[in-house]
């Protein structure tokens, strides 16, 4: 292929590498050592599997031709060595003859295939240079070497640690510079090679710099530690444009502002291996995205799904402590202000088997261990729950904890987690009531009844536990956990269950209630974070789903986990190998085309039909003698043909995935795709009373409304399910894959450094086949060689359009795109003009954005000046109008209200004259009044008592008679002042006293109306009492009365004792008497209806009468010598005593009813049992 290659950097993308970056030596001397202290052996092992360099191959020749006869041509491999970097001369002399003196003459190797010369194009080149090269150890991992001479084919290397190598040199890699260790792009490489890319992620990786572009990729290394690399600061600097390195918060923020710009839905799909990172990975993105689009709450509540989807969905494996056991799609909703307005989550293919079966090492699901260690004391009295060691489920793994995470405090994590997605805390009781049911499931154990292996469950604690967590019957489960009701025509037959059937159907109830939990659990979260009227169609879909596995056993399980990621594995493949390459064919660009691994064949290997592996088990779980060795057998028979497909032995298949080749135990793969729950189960879950089995059972019938086409399942029972696991994970994967396919995709590529979980480790051939699995080398071949970034005419003119200096309105769109690019000198090997569109190549397109902001900047800041002046002129003219408008208008309005100020003063002035005339005048005459009264009366006291002496007195005697009159009648004026205050005294007291009586009798009267309030409420809930119970006695009848009517003559029951309303039914009834023989109980059952009612209306109308009489007697209408409160007590306990009594005996005639009715149908079992909670809710 003839493609071209970058030059080297300049000295300008310095800028882009580490701070810690150094000059090491003169920069006109050769390439540089590096200081890895790797143990080399001896080998002349040639590298066979280093996949080829996109700037390198057989182009070369072409190359070679050009240097040699127009001076130094930029697409030659070799050209990057001879420009200068940032100034720096070439190793020769700089003229044109001292570079064609170097170059080697055209050799056999340039001729060869690209397949068995990977690197030949530049051995020679390097070794005739003296630079560094790579070379492949024989344990696969990759050293640098110093080549210090080149003889024909072979040449002597140098490595680190001082040992000298002869080797061949088309074995030997160019490495890169030093100054391009640690770049944050890897299309910034000169040589692209697998060992540069290795040692360019492990100079980072070391340096905790985990992120690391690969065109449009990013690549995350787990570094298996904390990393200071996230926190508000970080968000605010990717927010802020003032951070450009890799990260996860920049491809989230690239795919905010393009939603917002483009109006295209965005997804961010994030893959990898098992412990990876992608759970962690797509909590950061969800951070990120909350915190640029908060500010409502919900953002909050969408950060709170993580802790409960990772207790119920994630488990410790040997791979990861924190796996992803299932998978889920996360849709973001934005409003038009780019706020999140809601979510919503979707999942795939929880691992249902890790609920009943765990390997060596591993755990189930964490919530279970977080349950039984943090849990308080009253839940786990309540839901009677132990400790993990106790429940066989978690025991048989022999791992309870994981290393530095402490289950209690999780537990704790996760109910404040459901309290704010508004899970209420009934339910939340209800949902550790079905997990510890599900771990009580595994503790029933069974026995053998018979020389049939035919077994039925021990009632120990784990059954008893069970059915008290899950509110149905313990003979009722029993039943459904020991036996399996068939329907044979018109009949029914009850077929008793083997110990291993009946241990499939214990763990299948245990599969299929935690599979619900989950789901509902799920569908509960989704009705917090609806969106409802807020939606916009704006969104953003972050894709966490489980990585690639391949264990030593592989199962349904890893069968499913596989396809999926051959799936995403295409899906990546056609938007940045396919799509992007048939657009450039299509536009009519000159493009050289880059070859990739295509999956194709391994998808078609999966759903081709109708032989492909998916039809092929589809149709072998049909099959009623359909075996795991049978759909072995089959597959081998059929798919031979396919190159991604081999038989193995016995029930094993091996499939060529896109990630190497996997080999697949198909034990169990026929039990797992039917995944039969028995309708008897089902309807053991609807007939519970708690109501989240009730709706599990709904959901369950929902799904298996209609049986699968074809003969009955070897398992029993026409009641399967109507689509198969595989084709109903299938149907879900590839409506996934249409929602993809109508965004806008981001990848983030995530790499396991190491199988041990360790910090600091770094196993070369581990990242390197995962690099393979995702071509990162690939993508930034493509993205070097191509034109990532590309816009019609028309939105380019329209967008840039207004930079031009001159007019260019009457031009058409593509003149005036090409004038754009000639305006700002962009090179014409940077960018392509197509049929519709332009395409530009990485970082062109950032330039034009650049000056467009400033511009546009500029062009703000002009108005926001102009606009001020204006505003502010108009505001000085507005507030001098407005102040002269104001004072005209104080002016007026002070005037006003002082003229009414003035008027309200004057006929203040008067009134108070008046009223003050009228108060003295008042007073005046009732001093004048008091003074006359008490004159008059002094006057006559004195005059009576001083007129028997009148006729004595003389007229010597006149002056000191006078003194004496003074005396005397200051004297009486004073006793007559000292009686009327003693008398104002005693009218106080008895007023007060008056006070008193008057509140003593409003308190007496309060009481009575009190005591009436209560003898009419008491009267009236008598009243309601005996109407419930009428009532109750007229249903009995009516339902009797029907029951008689509808009842067949197979009913046979013997009345013994009249007295008690008690019937024996004998142990061995079948329901074969005559009709006879079924007469005489029900006639009976009539009479002793016929009693209770009587009774019922005797004791209804003596009660009442007692009631009214002493109410009467209390009210004073009618007199007796009794306490009416005592006998109003009396009386009460009195009907609380018969209302006990004549209920225990409506429930004992109800179940006598019932053994009358024991052969009757569905139907009259139905109605009796409403009954019967009917009357007993009214009673109690």
């Amino acid at each position: 292929m003839s493609q071209k290659s970058q030059a080297l950097p300049s000295f300008e993308l310095i800028k882009s590498l580490p701070v810690d970056f150094r000059f090491t030596g003169s920069l006109t001397s050769d390439r540089l050592e590096k200081s890895d202290d790797v143990n080399a052996e001896n080998s002349d092992a040639v590298c066979s599997s280093i996949p080829e360099n996109d700037s390198l191959g057989n182009g070369m020749v072409d190359g070679v031709l050009d240097i040699i006869g127009n001076d130094v041509n930029e697409d030659s491999p070799y050209s990057g060595n001879i420009i200068t970097v940032g100034g720096r001369p070439s190793s020769g002399n700089g003229d044109l003859d001292t570079v064609t003196s170097v170059l080697p003459s055209p050799s056999p190797s340039i001729s060869r295939s690209h397949t068995e010369h990977r690197w030949g194009d530049t051995a020679s080149y390097t070794g005739k240079k003296k630079l560094q090269s790579w070379f492949q150890l024989p344990n696969g991992d990759w050293e640098i070497g110093k080549i210090i001479s080149t003889s024909g084919t072979e040449s002597v290397i140098s490595l680190p640690d001082g040992k000298v190598l002869k080797v061949k040199s088309e074995s030997l890699v160019p490495a890169n510079p030093d100054i391009l260790d640690g770049v944050d792009d890897l299309m910034q490489l000169s040589y692209l090679n697998e060992p540069s890319v290795l040692y360019n992620l492990q100079y980072r990786y070391n340096q905790d710099m985990i992120y690391t572009k690969a065109g449009p990729v990013l690549v995350a290394i787990n570094p298996f530690k904390e990393v200071p690399l996230y926190g508000n600061d970080y968000i605010q600097a990717y927010k802020n444009k003032s951070i450009e390195s890799p990260h996860v918060y920049a491809i989230t923020d690239t795919a905010i502002r393009e939603m917002i710009r483009d109006e295209v839905n965005q997804s961010i799909i994030i893959s990898g291996e098992s412990g990876a990172g992608k759970t962690e990975t797509a909590k950061i993105a969800m951070q990120y995205l909350a915190a640029l689009g908060g500010g409502s709450g919900i953002e909050y509540e969408i950060l709170k799904t993580n802790p409960i989807l990772e207790a119920f969905g994630n488990a410790k494996t040997l791979r990861n402590d924190n796996s992803s056991r299932f998978g889920k799609l996360i849709e973001i909703h934005f409003s038009e202000t780019g706020k999140i307005s809601g979510a919503k989550i979707q999942t795939f293919l929880l691992e249902k088997s890790r609920v009943v079966q765990c390997m060596e090492g591993e755990r189930s699901y964490h919530i279970f261990y977080q349950l039984c260690a943090g849990a308080p004391r009253t839940l786990k009295e309540k839901i009677n729950l132990k400790s993990v060691s106790e429940y066989k489920y978690l025991g048989q793994s022999n791992c309870y904890s994981i290393n530095g995470v402490d289950d209690a405090e999780r537990f704790h994590v996760v109910t404040e987690a459901l309290d704010i997605v508004h899970v209420s805390k009934e339910d939340q009781e209800s949902v550790f009531a079905m997990l510890a049911a599900v771990l009580w499931l595994g503790n029933i154990s069974f026995t053998v009844v018979d020389n049939e292996n035919h077994v039925e469950p021990l009632t120990d604690e784990g059954l008893t536990t069970v059915a008290n967590l899950i509110g149905c019957d313990v003979g009722e489960l029993k039943l459904a956990l020991s036996t399996r009701k068939m329907k044979a025509g018109n009949d029914n037959i009850i077929q008793k269950l083997t110990l291993s059937q009946a241990i499939d159907t214990r763990d299948a109830l245990a599969k299929s209630i935690y599979a619900c939990l989950f789901e509902w659990l799920v569908e509960q979260i989704n009705k917090s974070l609806a969106v409802g009227k807020r939606r916009t169609g704006r969104s953003i879909s972050i894709l966490d789903i489980y990585g690639f596995e391949s264990f030593e056993r592989n199962s349904f399980e890893q069968f499913c986990i596989n396809y999926a990621n051959e799936r995403l594995q295409q899906h990546f493949n056609r938007h940045l190998f396919k799509l992007e390459q048939e657009e450039y064919i299509q536009d009519g660009i000159d493009w050289a085309k880059v070859d990739f691994e295509d999956n194709q064949d391994c998808l078609n290997l999966f759903e081709k039909k109708p032989l492909g592996l998916l039809s092929l088990l589809d149709e072998e779980s049909t099959f009623p003698n359909g075996t795991d060795l049978t759909f072995a057998n089959k597959l081998k028979q059929h798919l031979h043909w396919n190159s991604c497909f081999r038989g193995d032995r016995g029930k094993a298949f091996k499939v060529c995935h896109y990630a190497g080749e996997v080999i697949y135990d198909t034990t169990g793969f026929l039990e797992k795709n039917r995944d039969l729950l028995h309708l008897d189960s089902i309807q053991l879950l609807s007939s519970c009373s708690c109501h989240l089995p009730q709706i599990f059972a709904s959901t369950m019938l929902t799904q298996s409304a209609k049986p699968v086409v074809g003969p009955l399942y070897k398992a029993g029972g026409a009641d399967s399910q109507k689509l198969s696991v595989a084709t109903k994970f299938k149907g879900q994967l590839f409506q996934l894959m249409q929602r993809l396919e109508n965004t806008s995709p981001h990848f983030i590529r995530c790499i396991k450094a190491n199988n041990s979980q360790s910090p600091r480790s770094y196993e070369q051939g581990l990242v390197l086949q995962q690099l393979r699995c995702c071509g990162v080398l690939e993508v930034v071949r493509i993205s070097r060689s191509g034109f990532p970034t590309r816009m019609s005419h028309q939105k380019f003119a329209k967008r840039y359009g207004f930079l031009l200096l001159e007019s260019v309105a009457s031009q058409d769109p593509l003149s005036v795109s090409v004038a754009i690019l000639h305006q700002f000198n962009i090179l014409p090997e940077m960018y392509q003009v197509g049929y519709t569109k332009l395409f530009f190549r990485t970082g062109q397109i950032g330039v034009l954005e650049d000056t467009r902001n400033r511009t546009l900047h500029s062009i703000l800041r002009v108005q926001s000046c102009f606009r001020g002046h204006q505003a502010r002129r108009y505001l000085s003219e507005l507030r001098r109008g407005i102040a002269t408008l104001q004072s005209f208008v104080r002016g007026e309005k002070i005037r006003m209200e002082y003229a009414v100020l003035l008027q309200r003063h004057r006929a203040a002035v008067v009134m108070q004259r008046q009223i003050k005339s009228t108060l003295s005048m008042k007073r005046y005459k009732e001093i004048h009044a008091a003074s006359i009264i008490i004159q008059s009366v002094v006057r006559g006291l004195l005059v009576r008592r001083c007129s028997g002496n009148i006729g004595l007195l003389t007229a010597g005697g006149t002056k000191g008679n006078e003194s004496d009159e003074v005396l005397v009648k200051a004297s009486f004026l004073a006793e007559l002042q000292r009686r009327i205050l003693k008398a104002e005294a005693a009218f106080r007291e008895k007023e007060e006293e008056n006070d008193i009586l008057h509140q003593r009798l409003q308190q007496y009267e309060s009481r009575w109306s009190e005591y009436e309030l209560k003898m009419k409420s008491m009267e009236e809930v008598w009243q309601k009492q005996m109407r419930s119970l009428q009532s109750s006695l007229s249903i009995a009848k009516k339902s009797l009365a029907i029951d008689d009517s509808e009842r067949n003559s197979d009913a046979s029951v013997n009345a013994s004792d009249e007295r008690d309303f008690s019937w024996d039914t004998g142990s061995n009834y079948r329901g074969q008497e005559t009709n006879g023989h079924s007469a005489r109980p029900m006639s009976a059952g009539l009479s002793v209806i016929s009693r209770l009612a009587e009774e019922f209306e005797q004791r209804t109308q003596v009660f009442g009468d007692d009631a009214k009489f002493l109410v009467e007697v209390k009210s004073g209408q009618v007199e007796a010598s009794l306490n009416p409160d005592r006998e109003l007590r009396r009386l009460k306990q009195m009907f609380e005593s018969w209302k006990k009594d004549y209920g225990a005996r409506l429930r004992e005639t109800k179940v006598i009813l019932n053994k009358l009715g024991n052969e009757e149908g569905a139907l009259d079992r139905v109605k009796k049992k409403w009954w019967g909670r009917r009357n007993s809710s009214r009673i109690n």
